[in-house]
C-alpha cells in the first residue's frame, strides 16, 4: 500500500463518515469505479480509530460527562447515604437511551448480517441507497424540527433513532444522515440530535472495529505499512474532525437536504454506469 493510497482512502473514510453521504458507498465505488483496491482489515481498524478519534475530539465534554455520569449509577441503584440523585440525573438518562438504540442498531445487525454483507459487492445496491439517502436526508426539509431535547426525549424516540441507524448497515445509506433524520423525525431539536448521533456513532463504529480487531489481530501485520497506517489514522482523524464541525454548521442553519441533491446525482451517476 503506497502513502497516496492511504491518504485517499483515509480522507474518504474521514469525510464521508460523518458528511451523510455514505462511507461505506464511498469506499465501494472507490474499488469498483476508480480501481482503488481494498484495504486490508488492518488498514480498516486503523481508518475507525482514526474516525473515533475525530468524534472524541470534538464532543470530548459531553463524553467525559457521560463517563462521569456512568460511575453514578451504582450509588443510584444501592441509593447510597448522602448521594444527590440529581446530580448527573440527564446525563444517565441520555447513557441508557444510547444503550437502548444500539441495542436496536446491534440487534438488526446480526440478525441480518449474511444479507448486508451480500449488499457490499453490489455497485447497482449502492446507487440505489444513494438515493434512499438523499430522499431520507430531503425530508428533513419538511419535517419542521420541535424543541424536544435530551429531558423529553421518549424511549420509542431512541428506539426510532436505533432503527435508522440499522439502515446504515447497507452500503449507500449515510450513518450520520440517517441517524439525524431519525431524531428530526422524532421531534428532537437539532443540537440535541446532532449530539444523539454522533455519540451514538461512538458504539456502533467501537463494535464494528472490535469485531475487525480480532480478525486483524489473528492475521497480524506488516511492519513496512506501519507509515500507512499512520498516515490514513492521521488522515481519517483530521478530515473527521473537519467533516464534523462543517456538518454542525449545516444542520445549525437547517440545511441537511443540501447532501441529498448530491447523493441523487451521485445514485444515479453510479446506476447508470452499472447499467453499461
Amino acid at each position: 500500500m503506497s502513502l497516496l493510497h492511504a491518504l485517499i482512502v483515509g480522507l474518504i473514510q474521514g469525510l464521508t463518515e460523518f458528511i451523510p453521504v455514505s462511507s461505506s458507498g464511498h469506499l465501494v465505488l472507490a474499488q469498483s469505479l476508480l480501481g482503488i483496491d481494498q484495504p486490508g482489515i488492518t488498514f480498516e481498524v486503523v481508518l475507525h480509530f482514526g474516525t473515533l478519534a475525530s468524534v472524541f475530539w470534538v464532543f470530548w465534554k459531553d463524553i467525559i460527562s457521560l463517563i462521569k455520569a456512568a460511575f453514578t449509577f451504582p450509588k443510584v441503584l444501592l441509593k447510597t447515604p448522602d448521594f444527590d440523585t440529581l446530580k448527573y440525573k440527564q446525563e444517565r438518562y441520555f447513557i441508557i437511551l444510547l444503550i437502548i438504540a444500539t441495542i436496536v442498531t446491534a440487534g438488526i445487525g446480526l440478525a441480518f448480517e449474511d444479507f448486508f454483507k451480500g449488499a457490499y459487492s453490489n455497485v447497482t445496491m449502492v446507487g440505489f441507497m444513494l438515493l434512499v439517502t438523499g430522499g431520507i436526508l430531503f425530508l428533513t426539509s419538511i419535517v419542521k424540527p420541535k424543541d424536544k431535547g435530551i429531558e423529553k426525549m421518549k424511549v420509542k424516540d431512541s428506539i426510532l433513532v436505533g432503527l435508522f441507524q440499522s439502515f446504515a448497515i447497507f452500503p449507500g445509506i449515510s450513518r450520520s444522515g440517517s441517524t439525524i433524520a431519525g431524531a428530526i423525525f422524532s421531534g428532537l431539536n437539532r443540537e440535541t440530535a446532532i449530539r444523539f448521533s454522533f455519540i451514538l456513532s461512538i458504539p456502533a463504529i467501537l463494535g464494528a472495529t472490535l469485531l475487525e480487531l480480532i480478525d486483524a489481530l489473528k492475521l497480524g501485520f506488516e511492519k513496512d505499512l506501519i507509515l500507512p497506517y499512520i498516515v490514513g489514522f492521521l488522515v481519517a482523524a483530521i478530515s473527521g474532525i473537519v467533516a464534523i464541525k462543517w456538518l454542525v454548521s449545516i444542520l445549525n442553519r437547517g440545511k441537511l437536504y443540501y447532501f441529498s441533491f448530491y447523493c441523487w446525482v451521485v445514485g444515479i451517476t453510479v446506476l447508470v454506469l452499472a447499467a453499461f
